[in-house]
This record gives C-alpha cells, structure tokens and sequence, in this order.
C-alpha cells in the first residue's frame, strides 16, 4: 500500500467558473457536479420560506426532528445516527476524534478523504487482499469515479475475519436502488456509514449529511461535538425533501432510464468508452486528451469532470453527470463537434 499526494479537486465549482469568465452561471451547464437531475423536492423551498421566521433563535444543539425522520426514512435507530453539516464536515469530524488511528483509504474515494486523512494508506476498493488487518479502512459504494458498487457480501466477509473499524460513504446510493449496508452494524459495530443528502436530494448549497455508527459510537462522538451544526433553514429543507417519497421513485426511475440512454449514445462517439455506472454519473474513457474536451466544451459554457491524476485512476478518464435529456443532447452535440487531433 503507497502513499500519493492529493490530485483530485472538486467539480460543481460553477459560481468560480461563471465570475472568471464573466458569465452569468445559469448559462453553464454543470456536468462535473452529480446532483439529482430533477433537483430538489418541489416542497423544499416552501419549507425554506415557511422558516424563515426562525432565523432569529438559535436551532436546536442536536437536529432531533430531522434525526428522527432520517431514522425512520433508513429503518434505523435515532441512537446510530449523528447528524452534521454536510458529509465532508463529518468526514473532518471523524478525522478529529480518530487522530491517532491508522488510516487506509480504499482508491477511488472523494477528495476530503485525502485532506482529512493526509499520509493514509492506499489500497484498492476492487481487491480485498490489499485491504489491511487493522486500523481504519475507507471504502466508497458507489464508487465515485466509477460508479461500481462492492457487493454487500464482500463488506460482511471482511467485517469477519479483520480487525479493522470500516468506513462506508454511501453518498450515492439513493441512485443505485441498493440497499445500505448499515444494517450491518448491529453484528459488526466497528463500522460507519456516511450519508449525504447532497447528491440525491440535491441540496449542496444547504450542507446536510449525516454519520451512522453504533450506539456506542455515535454517544462518544457527541461528547465532542460542538453544538448547531444544522441551521433552520436547512433541518426544515432536509426535512420536505425525505419527506417526498413520491419525488424520489421520481428521481430514480429518472435516472436509471437517463443514464442508459446516455450511455448508449456515448459508446456512439469515436474513441469513447463509457463504463457502467449505478450512479448518476458516467465516468469515459478515451483514447485523445480528456484536458482538451474538457477545454472545448468549457468555451462552449459546459463543464466536464476530469479525471486524470485523481489518485486510482489510469488513463484518460472524464466524468459527466446525467442531466435532464435536452442538457444531455447540449453536451453530445458540442462533444461531437470536437476534434481530438
């Protein structure tokens, strides 16, 4: 297992991109952030309105409303479910209290995990036997570039014959119709999961997420955490979004129909290779210069992923969120025009 400096970074950077260039940012057309194609649930900005009278006391220290509707929404017990300000915010919270733990990060994960846990181990999501005795392991289901997702199966086996504490983020796995593997942690109480509710609910710009553990986990991360990490405004969002189960089904039969459809049509592209996704992503690889497309299509106000260097990629790799059909269209015609010679 080696150790590789940080190279991936975020997408969804639009606001950065429209004021260096001068546009207006609802002219870019976003595919480098993967969030719902469909946005949020139609009830959540009613619910933000309906709040805002609140701004002037203080939330409660812990969201308890907004735990126990999470907790019922994931058929799991309010005692397991540490709620925070966004996933990355929990993702350096844990760093904080596990310092002193030997960390290994299974590639691919997101960014956060290499600045949170600078100096990790690497390992390979997709072979167990790199994976180590001890200590803390990061794994991703799906994984983010590639959209695989490791088998339960695989999770429990390895949760029997090792030591190690385990860290699952599941930011993505609304889209995949899977279920978590949180359900484990009743046998196994080493291991954690982390939630988003950023990408499927598509609230980036209110940060909630949240940490499932043990009990006993979740009862010694409290005493040092600080307090108000949900603000008003977003627990009364979080809380119309999980609310609207109708706009989920919505929002996955949505996506896995798009995403085939995309698929489809990316293999119709010269020199292209779109791999299998779960998520509501697509990762490409190619045989020309992914620096270039991504060039080409940002002149055309569209932003694309790009891949190379991020710590367990090889190749030319990009990655496009799947967006509504008309965007879809938007970024194949452009992308056809480009000529990678």
């Amino acid at each position: 297992m080696a150790v590789v400096p940080l190279a991936a970074a975020h997408g969804g950077d639009i606001f950065a991109v429209a004021r260096a260039h001068g546009w207006d940012w609802r002219e870019v057309l976003d595919f480098s952030a993967n969030i719902n194609p469909l946005g949020p649930s139609p009830r959540v900005s009613a619910a933000i309105v309906a709040a805002i009278e609140r701004i002037v006391h203080y939330p409660e220290r812990e969201p308890l409303r907004l735990v126990g509707a999470l907790a019922r929404r994931w058929g799991l017990d309010e005692t397991q479910l540490l709620v925070g300000n966004g996933a990355t915010e929990l993702i350096f919270f844990l760093a904080r209290v596990s310092r002193s733990t030997l960390v290994t990060l299974a590639l691919p994960v997101f960014s956060e995990f290499h600045r949170a846990f600078p100096g990790a181990r690497l390992a390979d999501l997709t072979d167990p036997s790199t994976w180590p005795a001890d200590g803390l392991l990061v794994l991703t289901r799906p994984a983010n570039p590639s959209g695989w997702t490791l088998p339960a199966e695989t999770l429990r086996n390895y949760l029997d014959s090792s030591a190690a504490s385990v860290l699952v983020d599941e930011s993505f796995l609304e889209f995949s119709g899977l279920s978590s593997v949180a359900a484990l942690i009743g046998a196994h109480p080493k291991l954690m999961v982390l939630r988003s509710l950023t990408k499927f609910y598509a609230l980036p710009g209110i940060r909630v997420g949240a940490l499932i553990g043990s009990p006993e986990a979740v009862r010694q991360w409290k005493e040092y955490r600080e307090p108000w990490q949900v603000n008003v405004l977003a627990e009364e969002a979080a809380l119309a979004a999980i609310g609207d189960t109708d706009h989920a089904l919505q929002s996955v039969a949505f996506v896995r129909n798009e995403r085939a459809w995309l698929e489809a049509r990316l293999r119709c592209l010269p020199g292209v290779e779109p791999i299998p996704s779960d998520a509501n992503f697509i990762s490409v690889r190619m045989n020309y210069s992914a620096k270039a497309l991504c060039a080409y299509l940002l002149s055309s106000k569209i932003l694309l992923r790009n891949c190379v260097g991020w710590p367990g990629v090889t190749g030319e790799l990009v990655r496009l969120a799947v967006r509504r059909r008309d965007e879809n269209e938007q970024l194949l015609n452009v992308w056809r025009e480009f000529k990678c010679d």
